[in-house]
């Protein structure tokens, strides 16, 4: 990547030597008649258009039906002739197909071998299944949305009456979705919403604390939810019993008032058993880290996701796990995924989810070219094809070692890279992970997002200095700085981990977790609605 002039000259940065396009790095784009200086690709070029800020320029003339070149592969074909110096957005561009899921190359890839990371630790609170939490959290489950209002008020309730008699707990909250009745609850699918809602509950910033408010009328009841024997039992009541419900229902309750006081007082001895637990030094090797960028912008690419990729490598040199995700923004580099396999099993089962998905797409009649934003081509990104290049680099450089369903949860020993096959919606997506057993999430973005999660906290990264600047008090990580050239991706990588490794540890704080910015959990329910 050549990015070295300074911010205020003109500057242009291409991503691999064969490119044909570059992308305006300035604030506010280069105007016509600008005159790219030495130094930057394209040196010596006469802009002919004004090309807005991560859009793309064209290096050399193209003709009709060339491929326009980006991190070294076609990202779209020229729809007409394009002479050196125009502006190439997405109107001008056929976007590729995508490639077939047969013939790929597979596990033929050899990742570089690189020395283990050795005696990294963070503070974190060790449950009785050995997984490990960087929180200390009470989740109420709910089992269907008809709860949620009722939730909402006793969580209330709870974090101004009893929270401040249990210090060393960090968090009450209910976990909120709108699935659970008027679904088709047999349908083959409904697995999936059904055991991500299970696998949350299991988080291991819950502690193994599992309480559950029902309705009582619903489909999704809470013994089957959460079957006797499938969850850690941590109190006296015996591992057959089922998980601790108030049930809305119940005919002990009168009133609404009856309904709060119950909930208060199930929540205390979870809380007592949550209160009395203390972080300890545990190896770096029990983060289970969370990968995802929304808001997306041709920076992406080129700043904040490599820097996540570079710290990706050095989580799993470290023992530790980390997740990439999001089928359609990883699609159109299957060919990159299956090569990097650790195995033909791998790769087999990496074909198989995609192949999945792109039938769930089919039956909805959705192309996946719905992916791209009106926000992402406003960011200089003209197509999923170009977008899928820079979303796939913050997996880094490690071999794929597993690969998870949407819901399921990653077992103890699954470390390394892993493929967690999820939508590419933000939320979706977050909430899988957190089904998966992420206690740890990175969030890459350019256009900018509030996006924030209750049941873990999210290390927001921008990938421009301007937005940076703009949303100082949201974004944790400044990647802007790489373009800007007053840093480099395995600086920023490293400052990334050790960040990483202090808020685990609970000695700072996300903006998102500083100004509480949670959005609900949204559950992936392929199944129908009835």
């Amino acid at each position: 990547m050549n990015a070295h002039s300074p911010q205020r000259s003109p500057l242009t940065i291409r991503m691999r030597d064969v490119d044909n396009v570059a992308i305006v790095a300035n604030d506010g784009g280069l105007p016509a008649g600008t005159v790219l200086p030495a130094g930057v690709p394209g040196a010596g070029l006469v802009l002919r258009d004004k090309v807005p800020q991560g859009h793309k320029l064209a290096l050399s003339d193209l003709t009709e039906g060339d491929a326009v070149l980006r991190y070294g592969v076609p990202i779209g074909y020229a729809l007409t002739a394009i002479p050196a110096g125009s502006w190439v957005h997405e109107r001008l561009l056929q976007m590729p197909s995508a490639r077939a899921l047969e013939g790929l190359p597979i596990a033929t890839v050899k990742p570089p071998v690189h020395a283990p990371l050795d005696g990294y630790t963070f503070e974190g609170y060790r449950n009785a299944d050995g997984s490990v939490g960087t929180r200390n959290i009470l989740a109420i489950t709910t089992t269907v949305q008809c709860v949620a209002g009722v939730v909402a008020q006793a969580v209330a309730r709870i974090k101004a009456e009893l929270l401040p008699l249990y210090p060393h707990v960090d968090d009450v909250i209910g976990l909120e979705h709108s699935y659970g009745c008027g679904v088709a609850i047999d349908a083959p699918d409904a697995v999936i919403p059904i055991r991500t809602l299970k696998n949350i509950s299991l988080n291991p910033n819950f502690g193994g604390e599992v309480m559950v408010v029902s309705l009582g009328c619903e489909k999704l009841q809470p013994s089957r939810l959460l079957p006797p024997g499938s969850f850690p039992i941590v109190d006296e009541r015996g591992a057959d019993a089922g998980p601790e419900t108030v049930c809305l229902q119940d005919d002990a309750h009168v009133g609404f008032m009856s309904m709060l006081d119950d909930i208060l007082q199930t929540a205390k001895p979870h809380l007592e058993r949550l209160n009395a637990r203390r972080r300890e030094t545990v190896p770096a090797s029990e983060l289970v880290v969370g990968v995802q960028c929304g808001g997306s912008d041709a920076f992406s690419g080129v700043t904040a996701n490599p820097a996540v990729g570079f710290c990706a490598d050095l989580l799993v040199r470290a023992g530790a796990t980390i997740m990439f995700s999001e089928n359609t923004e990883v699609r159109d580099a299957v060919e990159q995924l299956t090569g990097r396999a650790a195995s033909a099993d791998v790769a087999e089962a990496i074909i198989r989810e995609l192949g999945w998905y792109d039938r769930y797409l089919d039956r909805g009649r959705v192309d996946r070219a719905a992916n791209t934003t009106p926000g992402n081509k406003a960011g200089g990104l003209s197509n999923i094809a170009e977008k899928a290049m820079g979303s796939i680099i913050k997996s880094g450089s490690s071999a794929i070692s597993h690969v998870l369903s949407p819901g399921d949860k990653l077992r103890r020993d699954q470390r390394g890279l892993v493929y967690a096959a999820t939508p590419a919606s933000d939320f979706i997506c977050g909430t899988l992970q957190l089904a998966a057993g992420m206690n740890l999430h990175i969030f890459t973005t350019g256009r900018g997002t509030p996006y924030g999660l209750a049941e873990c906290p999210v290390v927001k990264v921008a990938t421009r200095t301007d937005l940076a600047r703009r949303w100082h008090d949201l974004m944790d990580i400044n990647a802007g700085r790489i373009a800007d050239g007053e840093a480099t991706i395995e600086e920023t990588g490293w400052a990334m981990f050790q960040f990483l490794l202090d808020v685990a540890s609970g000695r700072k704080k996300t903006w998102a977790e500083h100004w509480k910015l949670h959005n609900a959990l949204v559950l992936f329910n392929p199944a129908p609605v009835t």
